[in-house]
């Protein structure tokens, strides 16, 4: 596995739950062979957009082999691993689970808001125990932290550290790493709606929300990217735009799940503290749903 294996689309999963809250594992493999079919290019397990604060290990480890199964090899796996304890962090890494996926994802330390040298010491030794390579996660939005630039650009010299999904907005920080960082070093929009203008100054894809709805949509923008068909990129990156308002306005999954049952992929259960999205942005996302359709 190299860093090429993932530039393009990841799909940051979400867990498809029943009414009484349990997991729905029959709907999680529909979601997972939707995305691929569609067109993915990796699957991201227990990110931010799977729910992942209100599962126990086992339920996590239970998806993480449900998503594998059916997986079987096709795509490249990532599995979420982050936490505001490093000793108890770096202690979870030795189990086996992680010598099953391909790479980690790790989020910056939340609540307890370390200093930027926090920071680097906190992933380097995550980097120094993982047992695949890690993908940094900075998203200063849910964390209350922001890792900056010069410190993203020491952590891209280790290694076993491989690329950073950006999800700060600042794009004043994107050019500084993207000036800076080691050639291999790759930059992950995680901003769905960042990412064709992220891509433009030379990100490399996206760990995307919107492509458990609409894995085609957004591969195929991604890879006009890449390939350097702007102006097809940016048709299709405006056809997503209501969409993408939708995605986020009430929460990240809760648009989402609403999004997934009117195309009858899942049902659109959460857990508490999440709730179902208002009537409002129900019709929005029904208007919606049906022009990305036409």
């Amino acid at each position: 596995m190299t860093n090429k294996d993932f530039k393009g689309t990841g799909v940051a999963l979400a867990t498809p739950f029943g009414t009484s809250g349990e997991i729905d594992y029959p709907a999680l493999e529909r979601l997972v062979n939707h995305c691929i079919d569609g067109g993915v290019d990796y699957l991201v397990v227990m990110g931010t957009t799977a729910e992942s604060p209100t599962l126990s290990l086992k339920e996590k480890s239970d998806v993480l082999d449900k998503v594998l199964a059916t997986n079987n090899g096709r795509l490249p796996v990532v599995y979420g691993a982050g936490g505001n304890d490093t000793a108890e962090l770096t202690e979870y890494l030795s189990e086996s689970l992680f010598r099953e996926v391909d790479a980690i994802l790790s989020v910056t330390p939340y609540y307890n808001k370390p200093s930027q040298k926090g920071l680097e010491v906190h992933f380097k030794n995550i980097a120094d125990r993982s047992p695949v390579p890690v993908i940094l996660y900075n998203v200063p939005a849910r964390t209350s932290v922001n890792m900056d630039a010069s410190t993203t650009l020491k952590l891209a010299e280790h290694k076993n550290i491989i690329a950073i999904k950006e999800a700060s907005g600042n794009f004043n920080q994107f050019d500084q790493i993207l000036l800076n960082k080691p050639p291999d070093f790759l930059v992950i929009s995680g901003n769905d709606m960042d990412t064709l203008p992220m891509m433009a100054i030379g990100a490399e894809g996206v760990i995307s929300v919107m492509a458990n709805a609409y894995p085609g949509h957004f591969s195929n923008m991604v890879s006009a990217a890449l390939n350097g068909d702007y102006q097809k990129a940016r048709v299709l990156h405006l056809s997503l735009a209501e969409m993408g308002a939708i995605l986020s306005e009430e929460g990240n999954p809760a648009g989402l799940k609403y999004v997934l049952k009117l195309l009858k992929v899942t049902e659109e259960h959460l857990r508490l503290p999440l709730f179902p999205i208002s009537d409002g942005l129900k019709a929005r996302a029904e208007q919606a749903v049906a022009q990305l359709k036409a």
